[in-house]
């Protein structure tokens, strides 16, 4: 089993500056995905830098109440990594990150990882043709960089009047405060998403009252969810085609969606009727009922899997408010029609910043802009995902529209795993000593992903979601088959990237 790199190895801030060849910025399933690929191709001049005391990025970090995935466990996991001990068909939080644990441990990649290692800039210097990385734990270079950071990694605080000013316990679910006990508390909820979904119906019971300020209502479906019985676990160990013909049979069914999500809108009426039907039996009250009814199409937004949160909803302790909130006090909250609500504890629910994260301000590319600048410029867009241009030597894993609304980020990311993968064993081969995606490459590609994306149900089904930029763009969503980014990714393709070695001028690579 091997180990961590551990304050023996490096001290809390070395002082020199440490060279390596390839840096990779964090270690969810993303990074350490990559790690475990370069290990098996043999590469171990590499070092992933992570913020974090363990591997597992969103799984370490959403430790909330109720906290699960909603894939299920036999698609969401490695492919290189079937775990036939999962105990339900959509695993908890901590089954998961536990998975994720024991897959780095059994992989041998944790003496390459730095933990507790917060990047703080990365920037391009031209004349050495290198990275150079600031962080917590001291200086590094890096011939290339790969920013496995993630969409999901920087909590949004929601812009509310005196926020800062509540006295009572206050903290966003995905830093979840395990030392507030909320029990026989006021309680007010933020945000109606994924992971208030989860958190109302695991702390309903538990608190004195539960205010659930809803901005936009999501639309549900059922859970289909439960344990695992003893002959299918054993099945799933000995008889490994089982589990695998479990995974594809939910790979296809979830592809299936791709149809209505994408180029038939009106496929979708299924789920909205099942939907509704749902809405229907689990509310009783036909006032709550027409509060929590979405007023978009579904799809707009994210669809959400629950069989407990209508009922939460339901009880006598919970309220639902639609009304703006104009403040928070000291110990209260105010909406905009006057109402004050006295609240002990506060758990913002808002997400994150996805298309706005601020690990783009500490990435400086090649003119000396950072990448925050340059979204702002021309929006946020990559080639694949994967590259950028103005960033020589620099890829990314779960970059711009490569977010899934309807099955595994896994299988997206093994994909880009394929791509980064052989475009460093490229670089290596070609003896490269930069590669940066062309432009004209990068804008055509974004320009079809758009025209694509303008026909889906996401830009089309009257909602805002945090898919769009604020261009108006949906940067974060892959608008095809998963199966065809597969496609695409397959292979490095040096022709859509300017090149140069260390002999030569800078050049296109002709294709091979």
């Amino acid at each position: 089993m091997s180990r961590k790199v551990t304050d023996n190895d490096v001290e809390p801030r070395v002082a020199e500056t440490r060279h390596v060849k390839t840096i990779i910025v964090g270690s969810g399933f993303a990074g350490l995905g990559l790690a475990i690929r370069l290990r098996q191709e043999g590469r171990n001049d590499f070092l992933v830098l992570e913020r974090g005391s363990e591997v597992g990025g969103t799984w370490r970090d959403n430790t909330y109440p109720g906290a699960a995935c909603d894939v299920p466990s036999h698609l969401y996991s490695y492919s290189f990594a079937p775990n036939p001990d999962w105990t339900r068909s959509f695993s908890k939080q901590g089954e998961i990150q536990g998975y994720i644990k024991s897959v780095a441990e059994r992989h041998d990649v944790l003496d390459r990882h730095i933990f507790d290692c917060d990047v703080q800039s990365i920037r391009w210097n031209e004349a050495a043709a290198q990275w150079e990385i600031s962080s917590t734990r001291g200086e590094f270079t890096a011939d290339t960089v790969v920013s496995a950071v993630g969409a999901l990694c920087e909590p949004a605080l929601p812009d509310i009047k005196g926020i800062n000013d509540f006295d009572g316990e206050i903290f966003h679910s995905a830093r979840w405060n395990h030392d507030a006990d909320l029990t026989g508390k006021r309680v007010a909820v933020i945000g109606t998403g994924a992971s208030s979904i989860q958190i109302v119906p695991a702390i309903a019971s538990k608190v004195a009252t539960l205010d659930v300020y809803q901005r936009t209502a999501p639309w549900l479906l059922p859970r289909m969810d439960r344990p695992y019985l003893l002959p299918e676990r054993l099945a799933f160990k000995y008889l490994p085609a089982v589990q695998r013909l479990s995974r594809a049979a939910i790979y296809a069914a979830r592809e299936t969606q791709v149809v209505g999500l994408t180029r038939f809108p009106v496929l979708m009426k299924a789920f909205e009727a099942l939907s509704r039907a749902k809405l229907q039996i689990e509310i009783r009250d036909p006032e709550l009922r027409k509060k929590v009814t979405p007023n978009y199409r579904i799809g707009c937004k994210r669809m959400l899997i629950s069989n407990e949160y209508y009922p939460a909803l339901d009880r006598d302790n919970v309220d639902v408010i639609t009304d703006g909130i104009a403040e928070v006090r000291a110990g209260s909250i105010v909406t905009k029609d006057g109402t004050e609500r006295e609240i002990d504890a506060l758990i913002v629910a808002t997400g994150f910043h996805v298309t706005d994260s601020p690990t783009y301000n500490a990435m400086v590319g090649r003119d000396g802009r950072t990448l925050a600048e340059v979204f702002d410029d021309i929006g946020q867009q990559a080639y694949k995902g994967s590259a950028i241009a103005n960033f020589p030597n620099m890829f990314f894993l779960v970059g711009p529209n490569v977010g899934l609304g309807h099955t595994s980020m896994v299988f997206m990311i093994e994909s880009q795993i394929n791509y980064v993968s052989d475009a460093l064993a490229t670089i290596d081969k070609r003896g490269l000593r930069t590669v940066e995606v062309r432009e004209d490459v990068q804008h055509a590609y974004n320009a079809d992903l758009q025209d694509k994306l303008g026909k889906t149900v996401w830009n089309t089904g009257g909602c805002a979601s945090w898919y769009l930029d604020k261009h108006g763009n949906n940067t974060t969503l892959w608008p095809d088959f998963t199966f065809e980014f597969r496609r695409l990714t397959r292979h490095f393709d040096a022709a859509a990237y300017t090149t140069t070695t260390a002999d030569a001028d800078r050049e296109v690579v002709a294709a091979q």
